[in-house]
């Protein structure tokens, strides 16, 4: 192998697909990227062999082709310390590769392309969509920290990407506290699903540039493929059946809050510092244009309460919550006004944006009250 290739851009696209290198794996090989030089492209993989990420990247010159396996830290290391210019590689024998640059060169050891595992895409039945990137990204933020660790329940961790004929829904529930995204962009001529974890899906949120228009998706029973702008992320899904999300989601709440929702954000953030440590527990007493939030810990002698204004229809209702998860499902809301709709003490609470906003923001949640 032997090319020449700005620095600047090999260390662009290598941390590009380094969220793929695993810190600790059976498998020393994948340590390592796979460098894989044809004409003035070189790609280059990474994989955990759950998870992995591939990008093209244009090289000034190309003498030789050829393919190695190169250590990920070392070469990353060597390039964030040098500025911007063109750097040669070159294959030295069957073990080290140099790398050169104006002032200087670094001898690095490489390994046999050979060794390193072959990656599984998808089967020729793979069902296929285009998504726009901005709808993905904003789809997977919404939902992927309503995701639940459950080893039980391995179905639980990652998203639900439910796929219709006139729209799509992003799901993710820890069995507290359920996220529905939902995009009309996003259509298929038959209905399917899958469920991505919520690791890679945290990095295919992190790696999806804002320049980026769409995300092509193919996807079987085991595994997706992502390609956007030059890149490809394969991951293997979540195997199982997720539950009948839409068989929990309240139609007949008919306690009705209007509120401004950094305002309920900031209360409830407030009057948490005074609720209990392990319960996280946090109360409000709901009356015609009056909101109390009110939390105490008997045990340190510890209690707080605040009352604001609000829309507030219906019978007069106490109902409780854990702080933590209230404030998990305001803070990634981006509307100015929340609708919270109540049945009663102990039923879920449907939260979503008021009607006037209802079409920008694509976003419900619903919460389970915490009942001490």
């Amino acid at each position: 192998m032997k090319l020449t290739i700005a620095s600047s851009e090999l260390l662009k696209g290598l941390l590009d697909v380094a969220k793929a290198i695993p810190s600790k794996t059976p498998l020393p090989i994948l340590e390592n990227f796979l460098f894989d030089l044809k004409g003035d492209a070189l790609t280059v993989t990474a994989s955990d062999s759950e998870l992995t990420l591939r990008t093209v990247i244009k090289v000034d010159t190309a003498e030789e082709d050829g393919s190695i396996a190169v250590p990920a830290r070392h070469i990353i290391d060597l390039l964030k310390e040098l500025p911007d210019q063109p750097m040669k590689l070159v294959t030295l024998g069957d073990s080290s590769f140099e790398c050169s640059w104006a002032t200087g060169n670094s001898v690095l050891p490489y390994f046999p392309a050979d060794d390193y595992p072959a990656i599984k895409g998808v089967g020729e039945d793979a069902r296929k969509l285009t998504f726009p990137a901005q709808r993905l990204v904003e789809g997977i933020g919404s939902t992927v920290y309503a995701t639940s660790d459950d080893e039980i329940r391995p179905n639980m961790n990652g998203i639900f990407f439910d796929i219709d004929t006139n729209s799509t829904t992003l799901v993710a529930s820890d069995a507290h506290k359920l996220i529905c995204y939902t995009t009309g962009d996003v259509k298929a001529d038959e209905k399917s699903s899958f469920i991505l974890h919520k690791k890679p899906a945290s990095v295919l949120r992190s790696i999806i540039g804002k320049d980026v228009e769409t995300v092509d998706i193919a996807f079987d029973a085991s595994s997706v493929v992502f390609n956007f702008a030059g890149t490809m992320m394969v991951c293997r899904l979540v195997v199982g059946k997720y539950p009948k999300y839409r068989d929990v989601i309240p139609q007949n709440n008919s306690n009705i809050l209007k509120i401004d929702r950094t305002l309920l954000l900031n209360t409830v953030r407030r009057v948490a510092v005074c609720a209990n440590k392990a319960s996280n527990h946090i109360k409000f007493d709901l009356k015609e244009g009056q909101l109390e939030v009110s939390a105490q810990d008997l045990g340190f002698a510890l209690a707080a309460y605040e009352k604001i204004s609000c829309e507030y229809s219906g019978t007069d209702l106490s109902i409780g919550f854990k702080s933590t998860f209230l404030t998990e499902i305001l803070s990634n809301l981006s509307c100015n006004t929340i609708v919270m709709k109540f049945a009663d003490p102990r039923r879920a609470a449907l939260i979503l944006p008021s009607e006037e906003e209802a079409e920008s923001e694509k976003v419900c949640g619903i919460l389970m009250p915490n009942v001490i």
